[in-house]
């Protein structure tokens, strides 16, 4: 299998996983409801954002709309990066970093394009895929689908502790999906591994060297 195959297939378990558990989420869950997986560090948590990852907002209406073009410009960049790595020759390792960024860009472009048409929105009640009465939004207005909720350490700030003493602690409290959890890895991952293969200067070749000394 070519390096190109395995970037494409990994691209397209992610997405898949991604959005099975999303739509599953939908149609079980109604938001706010949760799901002990393991005593109560690891939580299924059905929430639903305006579209930055782990939970973050970014406003309503035009500022969605302004979320949806800089996404969709990152997707165009990350597939023309991408589509250059798999012509030279560098580890499998950078492409699958690469390819795990641009499938969790994709995976939320996906909600936050498609999930206000395709789902209605009804309070207090389990939501339904393709509704006969429409979605609660239109294109490019859905919500992010978040799920991930791992609060393994919930404490207070000490009283002495400046602006927050005494509040509550919670570690981790962010919410995420899949596809946040792709971006975060292949990230991180470049970060630690890759980050040599930037900013190399290329070495001039034998020819040009001797050019050079004359």
């Amino acid at each position: 299998m070519s390096n190109r195959q395995k970037s494409i297939l990994l691209i397209f378990l992610v997405l898949l996983a991604d959005q099975v558990l999303k739509i599953w989420i939908k149609t079980h869950l109604v938001p706010g409801e949760e799901i002990v997986v393991f005593k109560n560090w690891f939580i299924l948590h059905f929430v639903e954002n305006n579209g930055m990852a782990f939970g973050m907002e970014f406003g309503d209406g035009i500022g969605k709309y302004l979320l949806s073009l800089f996404r969709l410009a990152a997707i165009v960049a990350l597939v023309w990066y991408l589509g250059k790595l798999l012509t030279k020759e560098v580890p499998f390792g950078l492409i699958a970093c690469f390819s795990l960024i641009l499938a969790g860009a994709i995976g939320n472009m996906i909600d936050g394009a498609f999930y206000g048409i395709i789902f209605n929105h009804p309070a207090g009640e389990v939501a339904t895929i393709f509704p006969t009465g429409g979605g609660y939004s239109s294109f490019l207005l859905g919500r992010v689908v978040d799920m991930f909720y791992f609060p393994m350490i919930e404490t207070h700030y000490p009283s002495w502790f400046p602006f927050w003493g005494g509040q509550e602690f919670v570690f981790f409290r962010h919410i995420f999906n899949i596809a946040d959890s792709a971006v975060t890895t292949g990230v991180f991952a470049i970060f630690i591994f890759y980050r040599h293969h930037f900013g190399e200067e290329p070495k001039p070749e034998q020819g040009e060297e001797s050019q050079c000394e004359d």
